[in-house]
C-alpha cells in the first residue's frame, strides 16, 4: 500500500493549483464563452421541447409521452433523470474532499437500481397508468390513498428540487464570477423560469428528449475528462491515488472514516445514509413515472438494464474525477469557490482544458440540472392534477384536456416553490440534500409500494399509517436535526435546536414506516376487495390489462 502514497515519481507539473480560481475563486474561464455555450444548449433543447409540444394534447401524451419511447430511449432518459447535480457536482466534490467516504454516495446510488429492477419496474408498469398513486390505490380505497400518495410525491419532489436549484446557483455563479447571494438568487430564478417553460410547453415528451440529450452529453463529457485525468498519470490509477494523497496531505483520503468515522453518531449517520440511498431509488416518484412512458413491460425491464449500464459507467468516472480534483487542485481553492465543494468538477475541467472544456462541462452540468428539475416538476404536476384534482376533487368526471390544464397550472406553482426553496438552500452540499430526498422517498413510499405489490393482507389503514407515518417521521427528524440547526452548514447555524443527532432520518423513519404499515393492516377491521387483490396480482405479474401504448 505504501506505493500508493509515494508519488515522487510523478512529474511535478501534474499537480498545479487552479490558477485562475486561486486568484479569487470567483472568475473561472470566460463568462462570455460560458454563456454562449449555455445558450447553444438551451436553443437545441427548446427546439425539441417546442417540437414535442405539437403532440401533447391528451393526458397520456402530457404525463407519459404517449407511451411511445423504446426501452433504450427510456433507459437513457432515466439515466438523464437520475444523474442529477448531486451525481456530477456533489459526488465529485465529496470524493475530492473526503475520498473514500465521498465515493459511498456513488455506490449507494448504483446498488439501489437492483431493487428497482427486481422488485418495482415491471410490476409498476403493468399495474399503474400515470403516477405512483395508481398502483397504491389499485386495490385500496381511492380517495385517501391518492391524497396521501400525492402529498408524499410533492414532498419528495420539493426536497429533490431544492438540491437541483441550489446546484444551479452554485454552478452558474462560479462560471459568471458572481459570489453575492442576490446574484445567485437571480440565477436560481432564471433556471426555475426556464424549467417551468420546458414542462409547461413540452410535457413528458419534451422533458424526455431533454433528458436523453443531457445524459448523452454528461456521460460523454465525463468520459473525456476521465480519460484525460488517467492519461496524465500513465493510465495508472494507483499513481493518481498517490498524487491525490500527496497534494492534499491527507492519507485518510484512501480509507473509510474521513467523513463518517469520527464517533458513534457519524457511523450511525453513514448507516442511515446507506439505507436511504439503497432503498430510496425504487420509491422516487420521478423515476417511477418513467416506467409509464414505454409501450410494454419488457421495455420497462430493458429501460432499467440500460439505465444501470449508463449509470454504472458514470459512477466509475466520478471516482477518477474526484481523486483527479484532489490531485490537481488545492483543497482550499475548491472550498473557497462560490459553490464550495460542488465546484470541484468545473474547476477540474478548467484545469484540464481551459475555457473551452470548462464551458462544455458547465453546459452539461447546467443541462443536468434543467433535465432533472423538469422531470421532478412534471412528476409533481401529474401527481396533483391526476391524483388529487381529477380523481379526488372531480371524482374522475373530467376530460383529458381539463386534466392537462390543471397539470400546467400546477407546474407554475411547483416552479415558484422550487425557486424559493433553492434560494433558501444556497451553500448546502447538493449530494447531501438529495440523500435527504431519498430518505423521505424510502420512508413515505417504499413500504406501501412493496406491501401493495406483494402482501395480500395489506389494507387502506396500513397504507395511510405507513405513508403518513414515514413521511411525518422523516420530516420531523430532519426538522430537529443538524441539517437545520447548530452547524456551520446548517440552515440556522447560530441556533442549536438539534434534538435528533443524525443528519439523515432513514435509520429510524424507514423501519418505522414498514412497522406502521404492518400494524395498521393487522389492526384494520375493514378487509379489502379480494377480487381487486387477485386482479392486481395477475396484472402486475403478467401484464394482462396493463395500459397500452398510444398510437400516433
Amino acid at each position: 500500500m505504501n506505493s500508493l502514497f509515494n508519488a515522487s515519481s510523478i512529474d511535478a507539473g501534474l499537480a498545479p493549483l487552479a490558477t485562475a480560481a486561486a486568484e479569487a475563486g470567483s472568475d473561472v474561464g470566460s463568462p462570455l464563452a460560458n454563456i454562449a455555450i449555455f445558450l447553444v444548449f438551451v436553443g437545441v433543447t427548446l427546439f425539441f421541447v417546442i417540437r414535442a409540444s405539437k403532440n401533447t394534447s391528451t393526458a397520456a401524451d402530457y404525463y407519459a409521452g404517449g407511451r411511445s419511447f423504446s426501452g433504450t430511449q427510456n433507459g437513457t432518459a432515466i439515466a438523464g433523470d437520475y444523474l442529477s447535480a448531486a451525481s456530477f457536482l456533489g459526488i465529485v466534490g465529496a470524493i475530492a474532499i473526503y475520498g473514500y467516504d465521498g465515493f459511498l454516495y456513488s455506490i449507494g446510488f448504483l446498488v439501489a437500481w437492483l431493487i428497482a429492477l427486481l422488485l418495482v419496474a415491471e410490476l409498476m408498469r403493468n399495474t399503474g397508468k400515470f403516477t405512483m398513486a395508481d398502483v397504491l390505490s389499485f386495490r385500496l380505497r381511492q380517495q385517501p390513498v391518492r391524497i396521501a400518495a400525492a402529498i408524499s410525491t410533492l414532498a419528495v419532489c420539493l426536497f429533490y428540487l431544492l438540491a437541483q436549484m441550489a446546484g444551479a446557483g452554485a454552478l452558474v455563479s462560479l462560471l459568471l464570477g458572481i459570489d453575492s447571494g442576490i446574484g445567485q438568487s437571480l440565477i436560481i430564478a432564471v433556471v426555475g423560469a426556464l424549467m417551468i417553460f420546458y414542462v409547461f410547453i413540452g410535457g413528458m415528451k419534451g422533458t424526455t428528449w431533454v433528458q436523453i440529450i443531457k445524459a448523452t452529453l454528461l456521460i460523454a463529457g465525463s468520459a473525456v475528462m476521465t480519460i484525460w485525468v488517467l492519461a496524465l498519470y500513465g493510465f495508472n490509477f494507483s499513481e493518481l491515488l498517490g498524487a491525490a494523497v500527496e497534494n492534499t496531505g491527507e492519507e485518510a483520503l484512501l480509507e473509510p472514516g474521513l467523513q463518517y468515522g469520527a464517533d458513534l453518531f457519524t457511523k450511525l449517520d453513514f448507516m442511515s445514509l446507506g439505507i436511504a440511498l439503497v432503498l430510496g431509488t425504487a420509491a422516487l416518484p420521478h423515476v417511477l413515472i418513467r416506467f409509464y412512458t414505454v409501450p410494454t413491460a419488457k421495455d420497462a425491464r430493458k429501460s432499467v438494464v440500460v439505465a444501470i449500464a449508463l449509470i454504472g459507467a458514470f459512477y466509475l468516472f466520478t471516482l477518477v474525477l474526484g481523486y483527479g480534483a484532489a490531485a490537481l487542485l488545492d483543497t482550499e481553492t475548491i472550498l473557497a469557490a462560490p459553490g464550495g465543494q460542488n465546484s470541484a468538477a468545473p474547476l477540474l475541467a478548467y484545469e484540464l482544458g481551459g475555457t473551452l472544456l470548462l464551458g462544455f462541462i458547465a453546459a452539461v452540468a447546467f443541462a443536468t440540472i434543467l433535465a432533472v428539475v423538469a422531470g421532478l416538476t412534471i412528476t409533481a404536476s401529474a401527481s396533483f392534477a391526476h391524483d388529487v384534482y381529477a380523481q379526488v376533487i372531480k371524482k374522475g368526471k373530467i376530460d383529458s384536456a381539463g386534466e392537462v390544464k390543471a397539470a400546467k397550472m400546477t407546474v407554475i406553482v411547483v416552479g415558484i416553490l422550487a425557486i424559493l426553496g433553492g434560494i433558501g438552500a444556497q451553500g448546502q452540499n447538493v449530494a447531501f440534500l438529495v440523500a435527504l430526498a431519498f430518505a423521505v422517498a424510502a420512508s413515505a413510499n417504499l413500504p406501501t409500494i412493496l406491501y401493495s405489490l406483494f402482501w395480500k393482507r395489506f389494507t387502506t389503514r396500513g397504507a395511510l399509517w405507513s405513508m403518513y407515518g414515514g413521511l411525518g417521521s422523516a420530516l420531523l427528524l430532519i426538522a430537529f436535526s443538524p441539517v437545520v440547526w447548530g452547524r456551520d452548514t446548517s440552515f440556522f447555524p447560530e441556533i442549536d435546536l438539534a434534538l435528533y443527532p443524525l443528519t439523515n432520518p432513514g435509520l429510524v423513519s424507514i423501519p418505522l414506516a414498514f412497522l406502521l404499515g404492518w400494524i395498521g393492516s393487522l389492526t384494520s377491521k375493514v378487509s379489502e376487495d379480494p377480487a381487486k387483490q387477485a386482479e392486481m396480482e395477475i396484472r402486475s405479474l403478467t401484464g394482462v390489462g396493463a395500459e397500452k401504448a398510444t398510437e400516433h
